[in-house]
C-alpha cells in the first residue's frame, strides 16, 4: 500500500480528522443563524423516531440532537474509510454510530447492511431515535428500500428532514455535497410522521418509498428557498404528498 494511503488508513489520521471535522462543523453552527421549519418540529415528534435525509446534506445532521439525555441518537455511517472519518466526528458531536450501509444489489451483506440494520431495529427498541441517509450509494437521491423496511419491522415513524446554508460549497460528485460554511442561514426543514404497516405488501412498501422520496425532495427544496432567502411555498400535508405520488406514479396509497 502507497504511504499515503497508509497514512491516511491510520487510527491517529482518521483520529485527528474527525476531531479537525468536529470543531469545524461546531463553528459553522455556532456563527449561523438556525430557521427551523416548522419552528415546533420537536414538539410533535414521536420518539423514537427515524431521521431521514439525503446524502450530501450529512454533514450537519449531527446537530438535529438536542442536548439532553433523553434525546438518544444513533446514526448508520458506511464501514468505507471515508466513513471512518465522519463516524469519528459524528462520535465527537456525541451521536453514536452504527456500521454498515445500503445497496441496490448484490453487496449488501458485504456492506454490512444485515447487521446494521438488526442493530438499528434494536436501537430503535431500545428507545435511541435512528439517523440514516435515505438514497443508497452511488444513486443519489433516489429513496432506497432500507428506511422503508425499517419502519415497516420497527413498528416507528420516519421523518424526512433537510439542512442547507445560505454559504456552502456544493461539490461535484454523486451525491451533491454542500460543504456548509460559517455566518450562514441554515435551514432545517422536517415532516412528518410516515407509518409503515407491519403487514405492508409489495405494492404498498414501494408507494411509500416513493413517498418518502418525494418528501424529502419537497423539505430539501424547502430547505434552499429558506437558506437563499426566496419564497417559499405552504408547507405540504401529508395527504398532499401521498396523493402527489399516487398521481405522478398510479400508486396505491
Amino acid at each position: 500500500m502507497p504511504l499515503t494511503k497508509r497514512i491516511v488508513a491510520s487510527a491517529a489520521f482518521q483520529s485527528a480528522a474527525g476531531s479537525i471535522a468536529a470543531n469545524y462543523l461546531r463553528l459553522v453552527w455556532a456563527t449561523s443563524r438556525i430557521v427551523r421549519d416548522p419552528p415546533y418540529m420537536y414538539e410533535e415528534v414521536e420518539t423514537p423516531a427515524i431521521i431521514a435525509f439525503w446524502h450530501g446534506q450529512h454533514f450537519l445532521a449531527p446537530f438535529i440532537k438536542r442536548k439532553n439525555e433523553s434525546h438518544r441518537t444513533k446514526v448508520l455511517i458506511s464501514r468505507h474509510r471515508d466513513g471512518e472519518i465522519n463516524a469519528r466526528a459524528a462520535e465527537k458531536l456525541g451521536i453514536e454510530t452504527i456500521r454498515g450501509s445500503g445497496a441496490h444489489n448484490g453487496e449488501f451483506h458485504r456492506k454490512g447492511g444485515t447487521v446494521a440494520f438488526t442493530a438499528m431495529r434494536d436501537a430503535l427498541a431500545e428507545g435511541y431515535n435512528v439517523a440514516l441517509t435515505a438514497d443508497v450509494p452511488k444513486v443519489s437521491r433516489v429513496c432506497g428500500m432500507g428506511v422503508i423496511k425499517l419502519a415497516q419491522h420497527s413498528g416507528r415513524p420516519i421523518y424526512p428532514i433537510a439542512i442547507a446554508s445560505s454559504r456552502r460549497i456544493e461539490l461535484d460528485n454523486w451525491d451533491k455535497s454542500a460543504i456548509n460554511l460559517p455566518f450562514s442561514r441554515i435551514a432545517f426543514c422536517g415532516c412528518g410522521p410516515f407509518l409503515v404497516p407491519a403487514d405492508a405488501d409489495d405494492a404498498l412498501l414501494e408507494s411509500k418509498r416513493k413517498e418518502i422520496e418525494a418528501a424529502l425532495n419537497t423539505m430539501t427544496e424547502r430547505a434552499y428557498a429558506i437558506a437563499d432567502g426566496k419564497p417559499v411555498p405552504p408547507m405540504p400535508q401529508l395527504g398532499d404528498i401521498a396523493a402527489k405520488v399516487t398521481s405522478a406514479k398510479g400508486l396505491p396509497t
